[in-house]
């Protein structure tokens, strides 16, 4: 049986490591333009929970994630294996 690593997103939303191209700051230009390109063409995802979005995923099918935890640590994420990095993220309203 293989094992497939996977990324927590935020509340217990979780991502294919291989299918992520990039990860962006919410704030900046581009990902707010692949925004709201994702929403007119049907390819956005909201992991938020509601939250504030505060990074924003490339996938490479296409679709455009959103994520309520910060860029940082979703990569430290990556790099660690460790998805409870940033849990506290999740904690706050």
């Amino acid at each position: 049986m293989s094992s497939f690593p996977v990324l927590n997103v935020g509340y217990s939303n979780v991502v294919f490591v291989s299918k992520i191209l990039s990860i962006l700051q919410a704030d900046s230009a581009g990902a707010k333009r692949l925004r709201t390109e994702a929403k007119s063409s049907s390819k956005l995802v909201d992991a938020t929970g509601g939250r504030k979005t505060r990074s924003v995923l490339i996938l490479e099918t296409g679709h455009i994630l959103l994520s309520a935890i910060r860029p940082e640590s979703l990569s430290k994420r990556l790099e660690t294996g460790d998805n409870n990095i940033g849990r506290e993220e999740e904690e706050e309203e």
